[in-house]
């Protein structure tokens, strides 16, 4: 995290979860690993998926997710629409 702005892996959490409407952290770790496409080192995906926890405590404590709800899925709030220019959830 670099002075409370989004990194690029928190963009591209950020812009998943808009696009995808509400996903809980497991969801958004197996998309995230679909987007950044095939390695041949048997350790990246699930390097990639673990990320997903860490990204979503940084995004939620900069105030563009919030937890759903249902309390285990996460939405993007106001400002992280606005900071990927993402008009809405699906649902």
């Amino acid at each position: 995290m670099s002075e409370g702005y989004p990194i690029a892996a928190q963009k591209e959490a950020l812009r998943l979860i808009c696009e995808h409407g509400p996903l809980d952290t497991h969801q958004l770790g197996e998309r995230l690993v679909t987007a950044r496409g095939l390695s041949s080192d048997p350790g990246y995906a699930p390097a990639i998926a673990r990320m997903a926890g860490t990204l979503t405590w940084r995004l939620q404590a900069q105030g563009f997710i919030a937890e759903g709800h249902a309390g285990d899925l996460w939405t993007t709030t106001p400002d992280g629409r606005e900071l990927i220019s993402c008009t809405g959830e699906r649902r």
